[in-house]
């Protein structure tokens, strides 16, 4: 399962290698954060690659209700060996990984349709494996969300922090904010000013728009001094929580990104 505003940046680089020779099938979660077009061409890369693909927002269950029919096209070739061996009914036991917060536990919750393993908004929610039942035909195996230990390109650092993905103990949160407002300023501007009522200035930087944020949020300290960290603090919650519109981050390799509108 990844993210699908951060598809490569939410993907451990590792997962491959480790379970070479196993059939594959890519969730992209939170599709409904994500731009709609960034979605068509981030599924479009990843079938072209021979994974079989499903774009869900497990929040509110959609999309989940077509992974039984998807597993069956995957697994069909081998359904078909099984019933060959006479091993019909045999069940499919599926292997959920996915970063921290990406919502593995919600997700499986909807597809059993019962809330079988803890879920948050937080990353660190589980702790441990736990097979789900989903039903006599189908198994499902939560897993911790895991990090690996270095990120090669600080963008998939800084994508996952701005997603939830890393704990905002750990990070700047100012810091981070700022640099999220660049990203914003660049790709998606007319976001700010719809959220805000505030356009960003040509070379504004993230820091100067931060602030400016904050006066007209009238999030101020004593002194009339801009509280910045608050409003940092509401950027990134606003942002996770899709109120500031639908942005996918990344684009693959010889893309540029794309957009529907916010």
């Amino acid at each position: 399962m990844v993210d699908a505003r951060i598809p490569i940046a939410s993907r451990n680089p590792d997962i491959d290698a480790l379970t070479e020779g196993k059939p594959h099938l890519i969730v992209l979660n939170r599709a409904d954060q994500a731009d709609p077009a960034m979605n068509r061409v981030w599924s479009m890369w990843f079938r072209g690659r021979g994974y079989a693909v499903l774009e869900t927002n497990a929040k509110e269950g959609k999309g989940v209700g077509r992974l039984t029919a998807v597993i069956e096209e995957v697994l069909k070739d081998k359904i078909a060996r099984w019933k060959e061996k006479g091993l019909v009914g045999r069940p499919v036991r599926a292997m959920v990984v996915g970063i921290p917060n990406v919502g593995k536990s919600t997700f499986i919750n909807q597809v059993a349709g019962r809330k079988s393993t803890r879920a948050g908004d937080r990353p660190g929610v589980t702790r441990g494996k736990q097979w789900v039942t989903v039903n006599s035909w189908l198994s499902l195996l939560d897993t911790p969300g895991i990090l690996w230990p270095k990120f090669e390109d600080e963008s998939v650092g800084l994508h996952l922090a701005f997603t939830g993905a890393i704990k905002d103990e750990v990070m700047d949160m100012e810091d981070l904010a700022c640099r999220f407002l660049a990203v914003l300023i660049a790709r998606y501007p007319e976001a700010i000013a719809a959220r805000y009522g505030l356009t960003p200035e040509a070379g504004e930087e993230g820091w100067h728009l931060l602030e400016r944020l904050a006066k007209k949020r009238g999030f101020l300290l004593s002194g009339g001094v801009p509280d910045t960290g608050r409003m940092a603090k509401i950027l990134l919650d606003e942002y996770r929580g899709g109120k500031l519109g639908r942005f996918t981050l990344e684009a693959p390799e010889g893309e540029t990104i794309r957009g529907d509108g916010v």
